[in-house]
């Protein structure tokens, strides 16, 4: 029994080392080498493309010309667009919206940092917009891209100061599109269109957001969702309906969805643009790529009913985009219509006005331990505001609710390791008869009143607290650029610092080895304490199997220091933290049992005594 518990344990540490072992030394360096080898493919490409006076795009065959962001945006009159959270412009060509920077966040941490940008005109590399308007079979003069529409000179789009732009084809029809914004992501376009004509006409309301090419790095990240992304379907079998970037162009790069209402939009891992139709209006969405001249375009989109349009008649058609940060309380706060509701309660009576739009966050197949996990933070962070206390704080809640259990556990190990010498003198007597060695360690376990189990159910459940705050770490914008003290400017990010370059006393980027280069570049100071606390931790616990794996339970601290490095450094604060707090729960129950421990020990040296048992 007690081997098998103990294989058990072995079982479940080693099989969690190879699931992080695997995503940092095999995945991670895979990705690193493919993003690599196709910067250098595509920088031959451009070397050979430039001596040859052809451009080419990255598989090697001509490609169009691609324009600056600048030269892209001067093919259009435009409309500026000047609010707290936004500032770009909409493009007159087209009545686009296309050109969007994000003024609350940078790109990097660095104080001259740009704001990120969104959306950029079509021409241009990667480009990424917005396009709304009427569709009808054989109808001429309907508004497309090259259409140029006309506005009043002056207009500046600013929240509660909406832009009104017109086009009259000519042909009996007038188009009247009025584009409002506010104050943080959310824009209005309301499209209107009069028939001064003598005939009937049919037509139906459309809407699209569409990305021409991507670049390398999208939808390389496992952890992430990015590509097409909405909540579709009618009443109760609404869902959540996801196509990732590669598997969108691979395996459907055409799909179709009948909906009432829901939402559905482009995102990457922080950034969202989803296209909001009436919750009422039924629709007929589509996840598409499709190539054009070289370009991959991916699409979604969707037409509503079709409609007749009698003569003196308008129709009216409102849709909503949302063009922003995918802000947790920003997203329920549009979801709920204006007030997000009690995060604890699990009913809520209110309607949502745009369903599920929080599940924009890719809160994964845990999200039973994401969400929760996300909203405690959340509310440390409002108290103390600094995130990287309230991974601190979270750490004391979750030890707190584990205590019960835990405290079982620590009272277990030390029982062990207190009997430890017994269980030896047992194996080593009955070496040659492990059905009475067993008997007998059963026995010595009885009378001890042991549960060697009990040491394994911590360590289950903290498996998936791990993943669950690895993945708030990696997914919430709120974790992104989120600072610490001293030298931890973004929790999502490992640490900055190398214990190889001296922690930064030395102009020199470890990172810059080959091989062993991604190992070492992030072995700094977090990482270091983690190391230090896991040994501490796995030497005060009792020893493990056959000496082969004690051996290997020795070398895990140093592993998992290597591996963890490459982590968000706030899950290493994190894991930390929480094991100062196993090794202080430890301490305190071998004293409680006279149990010998490497803390009374190290103690005792400095001290300059003699090592004691007690």
């Amino acid at each position: 029994m007690q081997n098998d518990n103990k294989n058990t344990l072995m079982f479940i540490v080693s099989a969690f080392a190879i699931l992080i072992g695997y995503q940092f030394f095999i995945l991670g360096p895979q990705q690193k080498q493919a993003e690599a080898e196709a910067r250098a493919k595509k920088a031959a490409q451009s070397q050979v493309a430039a001596q040859a006076g052809v451009q080419l795009d990255a598989n090697g065959n001509p490609a169009p010309l691609r324009l600056s962001r600048e030269a892209a945006l001067s093919q259009s009159p435009r409309i500026v667009v000047d609010t707290p959270a936004l500032k770009g412009s909409i493009a007159l060509k087209g009545g686009r919206i296309d050109d969007l920077f994000l003024r609350k966040y940078a790109e990097t941490t660095a104080k001259a940092s740009p704001p990120v940008e969104l959306f950029r005109p079509e021409g241009a590399e990667h480009a990424w917009f917005a396009d709304f308007g009427w569709a009808g079979a054989n109808l001429p003069g309907l508004p497309d891209s090259r259409t140029v529409w006309t506005a009043a000179p002056g207009q500046v789009l600013r929240p509660n100061s909406p832009v009104t732009l017109t086009y009259d084809n000519g042909l009996g029809l007038t188009f009247t599109r009025v584009i409002a914004v506010d104050d943080q992501a959310m824009f209005s376009v309301t499209d209107s269109v009069k028939n001064n004509g003598t005939n009937g006409l049919q037509l139906a309301p459309y809407a699209t957001v569409q990305r021409q090419g991507i670049g390398q790095h999208l939808g390389t990240n496992q952890i992430v969702h990015e590509g097409a992304i909405g909540v579709l379907g009618s009443g109760k079998d609404q869902k959540l309906e996801l196509s990732k970037y590669q598997k969108w162009k691979k395996d459907k790069p055409l799909t179709t969805f009948d909906s009432v209402g829901g939402w559905a939009g482009i995102t990457d891992k922080y950034w969202l643009a989803a296209l909001i139709p009436g919750q009422t209006e039924t629709i007929k969405a589509q996840y598409r790529v499709t190539n054009v001249a070289g370009v991959d375009v991916y699409d979604v989109n969707f037409v509503g009913p079709t409609q007749a349009l009698n003569p003196g008649a308008t129709l009216t058609q409102t849709t909503r985009l949302f063009a922003g940060a995918k802000t947790v309380p920003l997203l329920r706060t549009y979801q709920y219509a204006g007030q997000a509701p009690d995060w604890w309660k699990f009913w809520d009576n209110r309607k949502a006005e745009i369903p599920r739009f929080d599940w924009a966050v890719d809160w994964g197949m845990f999200s039973m331990f994401t969400r929760p996990i996300f909203n405690v933070l959340e509310i440390f962070f409002k108290l103390v505001g600094n995130f990287g206390l309230a991974i601190l704080l979270l750490t004391v809640v979750l030890k707190l609710v584990l205590y019960p259990m835990a405290d079982k556990s620590y009272e277990s190990m030390a029982k062990m390791k207190k009997i430890a010498p017994e269980v030896e003198k047992l194996k080593t007597k009955h070496k040659d008869d492990p059905a009475k060695q067993q008997q007998e360690m059963m026995a010595l376990y009885q009378k001890e009143k042991i549960n060697p189990m009990m040491g394994c159910l911590p360590m289950l459940v903290q498996i998936p607290v791990f993943y669950a705050l690895y993945k708030v770490l990696t997914v919430t914008i709120e974790m992104r650029h989120a600072p610490f003290f001293g030298w931890i400017q973004d929790l999502s990010a490992p640490d900055p610092t190398t214990m190889f370059n001296l922690f930064g006393l030395i102009p020199w980027d470890p990172g810059m080895l080959p091989l062993v280069g991604g190992l070492i570049a992030h072995l700094g100071v977090w990482p270091l304490l983690y190391g230090f606390t896991m040994w501490l931790t796995t030497a005060m616990n009792p020893p493990a199997g056959d000496p082969i794996q004690q051996k290997i339970f020795q070398w895990f601290p140093v592993i998992f220091t290597f591996t963890l490095s490459g982590f968000a450094v706030g899950l290493v604060i994190y894991w930390c933290w929480s094991n100062v707090l196993t090794i202080v729960q430890q301490y305190v129950m071998m004293r409680r049992y006279k149990v010998e421990n490497p803390i009374d020990r190290i103690i005792a040296r400095l001290q300059g005594k003699p090592v004691s048992a007690t």
